[in-house]
């Protein structure tokens, strides 16, 4: 099954690739503050809140309307970061999505995406991400190789990686990268099933030496303070905050969980 889903998601990119989904025109400014920064001064949950109108586990999330206006949405709910689906295949993304973010907001901004060629890391520079997502389980179960070249070719174009794991594995190679961030997906690729005890049993015997991010099922402050207590420093969420009908409050509250 696992293979099945990564497969269909390297598909879909490849797809989007020659459909030219990343032949963007632009050239924008990069945000001037930096997220790994903001999760180690930051006193409350830094939350990277996520823009995104569909899903594979959840089908359509909301009702697609100005990415502009969830994000400034979030950010004034207390978010630090966002993070953009750029995907158009099960994710309903866009790269055009993301342009209209970052001419509105300067915060770091994420290009979420399944990165499988360097055609998206020279897309992700133009539109201006801080960051750009790796995926640890498409190097280790051999649909793309060498993870080093593509993290060292997006810090050539100025961007910062986060990389994402979802095994404790898989967590001892992304930490031998270079990697700038450490994200766990306590979403089980495999059945698309969350466990949010994905993320302590992967931090078990770590010993607290970069910043780790969260990602998936997270919906409540309860759910935060755990996390936190596993040691995670910082909380991807998007479903729960984009299902929300007033995301402004659903980001204060989380924010609000110490």
């Amino acid at each position: 099954m696992a293979e099945n889903i990564l497969k269909k998601l390297v598909n879909n990119s490849q797809t989007a690739i020659d459909d030219g989904t990343y032949d963007v025109d632009v050239n924008l400014e990069k945000s001037s503050k930096d997220f790994v920064q903001i999760i180690n001064s930051n006193p409350h949950p830094t939350l990277l809140t996520e823009i995104k109108f569909s899903s594979p586990s959840l089908g359509k999330i909301r009702t697609i309307s100005d990415p502009a206006s969830v994000a400034k949405q979030m950010i004034s709910g207390g978010s630090k970061a966002l993070s953009i689906l750029t995907q158009p295949h099960l994710f309903n993304g866009s790269p055009e999505y993301f342009i209209k973010v970052r001419g509105a907001v300067d915060v770091p901004l994420l290009m979420k995406d399944i990165m499988i060629d360097k055609i998206q890391i020279d897309a992700a520079e133009k539109i201006g991400a801080d960051y750009m997502l790796l995926i640890q389980s498409l190097f280790d179960n051999g649909f793309l190789d060498e993870i080093d070249e593509f993290i060292d070719y997006g810090h050539k174009k100025g961007l910062k990686i986060l990389l994402e794991v979802h095994t404790e594995n898989e967590f001892k190679n992304a930490l031998e990268t270079n990697a700038d961030l450490i994200g766990i997906n306590n979403r089980n690729l495999d059945t698309l099933e969350i466990d949010l005890k994905t993320t302590e049993k992967v931090l078990e015997n770590f010993d607290g030496s970069r910043p780790i991010l969260s990602e998936s099922g997270i919906e409540t402050p309860e759910d935060i303070q755990y996390l936190k207590k596993c040691g995670a420093k910082a909380f991807l969420i998007g479903s729960s905050i984009m299902k929300s009908d007033n995301i402004e409050e659903q980001v204060r509250r989380l924010v609000k969980a110490y």
